[in-house]
């Protein structure tokens, strides 16, 4: 099976350097290139490819609302969308997770990290680049929220509350199942328990939620 992507960045060298990039793969073909987000959301929208990756700082309509019009809570059928920066600690990329991105890269990460968010996102689950995931989520859920993140509908179990924290780290599934010793059918048992009692649409408001409610910070052992 092969991975759809449109890329959009509004740097020629930089989008065709990620072109390059992901069409090397055998897997991986770009089937469309934007160099605003207006293009971008036009493009997704007519050839709706498995995994959008999108620059957030872009002319005419950015990255954020580029990905709000795709993914965001109001989309009927949402597309998977990475974002992808210059910067570790950028409001803008905490703002496009909001918005409804599945995961974000810094532009910095190299071709295997790229790729490896590809297949993520393709899948239904996220990367979120584990160099910044601490540092960022942590900073805002400092900076506080508007409104209280929401309790969960029911109390975490211990499991749980490990699956949260790894979660929140940024350990894809298999890590999880490696580190805490079960198996990965029993990892996405959990994280699908977690998505139903924290009312979360996928593992970055997992992760999200657990930083807002301060359950796990940088340097904590699940």
């Amino acid at each position: 099976m092969t991975i759809s992507v449109v890329v959009a960045d509004d740097q020629e060298i930089v989008r065709t350097g990620l072109t390059i990039i992901l069409n090397a793969q055998p897997d991986i073909e770009v089937v469309g290139e934007a160099g605003d987000g207006e293009r971008a959301v036009e493009l997704a929208r007519r050839l709706r490819p498995d995994v959008c990756l999108f620059d957030i700082r872009m002319p005419v309509v950015d990255g954020i609302e580029a990905t709000r019009r795709l993914a965001g809570p109001d989309v009927e059928n949402p597309l998977a969308v990475v974002v992808i920066t210059t910067f570790d600690l950028d409001e803008y990329v905490y703002a496009a997770l909001r918005a409804g991105a599945r995961g974000f890269l810094l532009k910095d990460a190299g071709a295997a990290m790229l790729t490896q968010a590809m297949h993520a996102a393709a899948s239904g689950e996220a990367l979120i680049a584990p160099s910044i995931t601490a540092r960022l989520l942590d900073a805002f859920a400092d900076a506080g929220t508007t409104t209280p993140p929401a309790q969960p509908l029911d109390p975490l179990t211990a499991r749980e509350e490990q699956v949260l924290s790894a979660v929140a780290a940024g350990r894809t599934n298999t890590e999880i199942a490696d580190e805490l010793y079960i198996t990965l059918s029993t990892v996405k048992t959990h994280i699908a328990s977690l998505m139903t009692k924290l009312q979360a649409r996928n593992r970055v408001e997992i992760a999200m939620w657990a930083y807002e409610t301060g359950r796990t910070r940088p340097g904590r052992k699940y």
